[in-house]
């Protein structure tokens, strides 16, 4: 049986300053969309971007990312917690970020951005579709480095003991989305965004492919003590990605039909 490694959260500490693993994830993520970014408007010149808009985008990113993550995890998994505790919804340092929070967080940042740069919408959620999954893929390994967010009590040969949370062996669930949601997203988004596609194609094959791989994932993953597990026996993780998966499926077919390609 294995046992979680227990690291400290603390990465690095420069006198008064203590630089944690998690914040050094979002770093990291940042700086992937930066690299992955120009690696892309390289590889597909015709699309028009350069490293100053790439920036630009980065920086409406990040807004869109921590603004919409927090609200959504306040309005999704604790409304009547902050309601009653309205000073505490701007104390991010305390944890709660919700990905489907961030990710409608994101849409508007880039709605914004397209209004000002005169592009599609669609033009630019496609251009950073294959962008964000390494940045989700380090912010599980941020939650796996904290041992947080652990999974499901099981008995497979790989379960791993958190003896921050308990004596028993759960999936490793962070590694688990980590694998898909991150890695497996991001190779099958690298790939199909490597030649023209109808617009709007790349942002549903990354709404599908998120949706499905996290939906999948949720089973192994704890449900959070405070909701438990919902209607169907799904999570409310499983129930925000099924729009998703919706939405997804419609934009292709949508795409497909009656859009010509870019």
């Amino acid at each position: 049986m294995l046992i979680h490694p227990q690291f400290d959260p603390i990465a690095l500490s420069l006198g008064p300053l203590a630089v944690r693993w998690y914040g050094l994830m979002y770093l990291i993520a940042f700086i992937l969309f930066v690299v992955l970014g120009r690696i892309h408007a390289r590889r597909r010149p015709e699309l028009g971007w350069d490293a100053q808009q790439i920036d630009d985008l980065l920086f409406y990113g990040v807004l869109g990312v921590i603004l919409g993550g927090r609200l959504g995890y306040v309005l999704f998994y604790k409304p009547v917690y902050y309601l009653a505790n309205p000073t505490e919804i701007l104390a991010v340092w305390q944890g709660g970020m919700a990905f489907h929070g961030g990710f409608l967080g994101v849409l508007v940042a880039m709605w914004l951005f397209a209004r000002k740069t005169s592009r599609p919408w669609l033009a630019v959620t496609d251009f950073i579709a294959p962008l964000v999954p390494l940045g989700l893929a380090a912010g599980r390994m941020g939650n796996f480095i904290n041992g947080e967010l652990v999974g499901r009590v099981t008995n497979v040969p790989w379960g791993m003991i958190f003896p921050q949370v308990d004596a028993l062996p759960r999936h490793p669930s962070q590694l688990y989305q980590f694998a898909l949601e991150g890695v497996s997203l991001f190779l099958i988004l690298w790939w199909f965004s490597a030649r023209p596609r109808p617009r709007g194609l790349i942002s549903a094959v990354f709404l599908i492919g998120y949706g499905g791989l996290r939906f999948i994932a949720e089973f192994g993953r704890e449900p959070d003590d405070f909701l438990g597990l919902l209607t169907l026996g799904l999570s409310m993780g499983q129930w925000l990605s099924l729009p998703m998966i919706l939405a997804g499926v419609a934009m292709a077919v949508w795409a497909t039909r009656h859009q010509a390609r870019p």
